[in-house]
């Protein structure tokens, strides 16, 4: 066994030692700072073009713009909303390509040169889209903050069945879905009213599809 006279370093050995471990973060540090990073660059931009209620718009974004907030931020259509932000309330529907999306899901980039379509585009306050008069008629909307996302909803949903889209509630898969209170309920899930306003907002949608209740 040793005794601790054998553990004994010199002053210089010390001194040796302590520059030999001081070099070493000093050493790491520079070859971090000398390495480019992903984070340090950015993710970068890119340019999309959309076609938004019939306009072609040419748009420099940052490569993580969501869809909803190009359209918000960039195109200034505020009508569609920003609600959960995760896709869960249907506030920011919108139609791509004659199909209803969750806008705030998917990035803008990721849809160069699609028709999209917001609740501005459905129609105008001299000529409403008929799911927008229906809406008012039935008093489909309280605070209204839903109501774009709602109607947008609704008109892509009765393209769906009309497509044959089958959905949970259809009960024959191999036949064309029917028009009830029951697929519109289960189509519109995904689109949430805090107000409450459900049973009106199917009224609407029963006059539209020309389905009496």
């Amino acid at each position: 066994m040793k005794t601790p006279d054998e553990f004994t370093i010199s002053r210089r050995g010390l001194l040796k030692a302590g520059a030999a471990t001081a070099s070493v973060p000093a050493i790491g540090a520079a070859a971090v700072a000398a390495a480019p990073t992903r984070a340090a660059s950015g993710p970068g931009s890119s340019t999309v073009t959309l076609r938004v209620n019939g306009k072609t718009h040419r748009l420099v974004l940052d490569t993580r713009t969501t869809l909803l907030d190009a359209l918000r931020e960039d195109l200034h259509l505020t009508g569609t909303k920003k609600g959960c932000d995760h896709g869960q309330c249907g506030a920011c529907t919108v139609m791509v390509d004659g199909r209803r999306i969750n806008s705030c899901l998917t990035l803008a980039v990721m849809h160069e040169g699609a028709k999209v379509t917001t609740i501005e585009g459905l129609g105008t306050p001299g000529k409403l889209h008929p799911m927008q008069a229906a809406f008012v008629k039935h008093d489909g909307f309280q605070c209204g903050y839903c109501t774009p996302g709602q109607i947008c909803s609704a008109v892509g949903m009765l393209d769906e069945i009309a497509q044959g889209i089958p959905s949970h509630v259809t009960a024959d898969l191999a036949a064309t879905p029917q028009r009830t209170t029951v697929e519109f309920r289960e189509r519109m899930s995904g689109n949430i009213c805090r107000c409450g306003a459900y049973s009106n907002i199917v009224e609407a949608i029963t006059e539209v599809a020309g389905v009496k209740a």
